[in-house]
């Protein structure tokens, strides 16, 4: 038993480095490769970041209304991994947006489910998922940490090179995906309904005043949030960084750190002052990184403080967060609470944040010479979700409320079975 335990785990922990060492390849570096590679426009770097919302729409749909019903999912994982690495490789042939827009949602939409999958199989087979789950998962930040070491080796952050290793990297995965234990579904011949699906059942939680400033929270920190993924790496490349990936691979490490002192925060804390800190940290991100413009003598160490309180950013509001939403959910609807807080991030809130990231960058885009490569007013831009985030910070900090009952401190498998995305 023990022996067997001990190959699930290592088989387990690799299986997370390649699920996110694809990831890594391409992600941080696709806005640099989008702007000075292909010349798209901001509006269209937003929208290409948006194709990952999008997918995260469309996961539910697989995970809820096909894997849980119709197919082992050790198989889908293989199908998903195998099709998204052809998808992969064919995308630096299309080299307009029109092409390589929908290419990417359907990657997006192969990609996404693999990680509520991968999950999911992992806490079903590991005899003590609270003791041992967190420390497969780690694997998942040394492999986004390796591609984007790797990626800065190979000078690849403005080169379709970084789309060929992550789908030749996902070929591996998919065949790799075949050794994992047999998963059959756990729904067969069970009737799902779109709304069980989509977490709608979960609604009635807005009933509760706090619970819906919450969400509404949630949904707006979106917004600025993900100025950061769309803009950083065109940022630093205009500042002329070399090694781009590897630097911002200082965020997984901060992501690893954190994560593990979440539940010490929530412990001593709270929910609400814990979360209050995550909002906190993006406000301190977005200044710092307006201020680096023009701070010459000081600019590297602010871009580095921006990196660095990664694991603050997303640990301490999303993490905590989705363990907010299990201590409020009953039993019987919290697997559709935490659909419906998957949904609001991943989905809809990071789809509009994608979106305007992608507008504000193109309206900001400065004039230059007959030649010259094109520029932004970083200030300006940097300013706006820095201020965004201070208007979300004073909403929740006057109109949420803790929970009745102190915080409990959460087991290390409620905190790493709420990283679905994270990392």
């Amino acid at each position: 038993m023990e022996t067997s335990q001990a190959r699930l785990k290592v088989t387990l922990s690799a299986f997370m480095f390649l699920q996110y060492f694809i990831w890594g390849c391409w992600y941080a570096s696709m806005g640099t490769y989008l702007a000075n590679t292909l010349g798209f426009d901001g509006a269209q770097i937003g929208l290409a970041y948006g194709a990952f919302a999008i997918g995260a729409i469309i996961s539910p749909f697989f995970v809820g209304l096909i894997a849980d019903r119709f197919f082992a999912t050790e198989k889908l994982l293989a199908v998903f991994g195998l099709l998204g690495g052809v998808v992969l490789c064919l995308l630096p042939q299309m080299t307009t947006f029109a092409a390589f827009y929908p290419a990417l949602i359907l990657y997006c939409a192969l990609f996404v489910p693999t990680l509520a999958l991968g999950n999911s199989l992992s806490m079903h087979h590991l005899a003590d998922p609270g003791h041992d789950f967190p420390r497969v998962k780690v694997l998942s930040a040394v492999g986004w940490l390796a591609a984007g070491m790797v990626l800065s080796a190979l000078a690849a952050e403005q080169r379709a090179l970084q789309f060929y290793r992550a789908g030749v990297s996902s070929i591996v995965f998919g065949l790799f995906a075949l050794t994992l234990p047999h998963t059959p579904p756990r729904k067969t011949g069970a009737d799902v309904s779109l709304g069980e699906v989509l977490g709608l059942d979960a609604l009635a939680l807005l009933k509760k005043p706090s619970f819906a400033i919450f969400i509404a929270c949630m949904f707006l920190i979106c917004i600025p949030l993900y100025f950061y993924f769309v803009m950083m790496s065109i940022y630093l490349t205009e500042l002329r960084w070399e090694q781009i990936a590897a630097k911002m691979t200082l965020a997984q490490v901060s992501d690893v750190v954190f994560l593990f002192l979440l539940p010490v925060f929530l412990k001593t804390l709270g929910y609400k002052k814990t979360i209050i800190i995550g909002i906190l940290a993006w406000v301190l991100r977005y200044f710092a990184l307006a201020a680096s413009v023009e701070a010459t003598g000081l600019q590297v160490p602010l871009i580095f403080v921006a990196i660095g309180v990664h694991g603050v950013c997303y640990d301490f509001l999303f993490i905590a967060g989705q363990l907010y939403v299990d201590a409020e959910a009953n039993e019987r609807i919290r697997g559709a609470a935490q659909g419906f807080i998957a949904f609001i991030l991943w989905g809809a809130g990071a789809f509009i944040g994608t979106l305007l990231a992608g507008r504000v960058l193109a309206a900001h885009q400065v004039a230059g010479g007959p030649g010259q490569p094109v520029t932004y007013d970083w200030q300006a831009i940097w300013s706006l979700p820095a201020w965004g985030a201070v208007a979300v910070l004073a909403l929740f900090v006057l109109a949420f409320r803790n929970p009745a009952r102190d915080a409990q401190e959460p087991s290390a498998a409620e905190v790493a079975s709420s990283v679905t995305t994270a990392l």
